[in-house]
């Protein structure tokens, strides 16, 4: 980490790439971003708009389904949605679905 000139305001910004939580928490939203790009094309078109990305931790990654129909559709298809990512190299632990409504619907 390079050294912060004394007597020189530090950005926020500045501050947040260099401290270690942040930083992984930003390496797993992108990889959370990678994996749900992955899999999106291999979505029923109308499960596209109910799906998104959620948390991902070192063993699993949850997807976040609108409603309970949505989730119960979504959890028939993680066993090929998991070997997608696995093929592809993206991520190898477990899949999740939780119902999570949007805020504001």
């Amino acid at each position: 980490m390079a050294r912060h000139p004394p007597g020189q305001p530090l950005r926020a910004g500045q501050a947040l790439e260099h401290h270690d939580g942040f930083v992984g928490l930003m390496r797993r939203l992108e990889q959370s971003r990678q994996c749900y790009a992955a899999i999106q094309p291999l979505l029923p078109v109308a499960l596209r708009t109910a799906v998104r990305a959620g948390p991902l931790q070192d063993d699993s990654w949850s997807l976040l389904a609108d409603s309970a129909a949505a989730a119960a559709k979504l959890r028939q298809l993680l066993p090929d949605l998991a070997s997608h990512l696995s093929q592809r190299g993206l991520f190898t632990g477990s899949l999740r679905v939780k119902v999570a409504r949007r805020l504001g619907g």
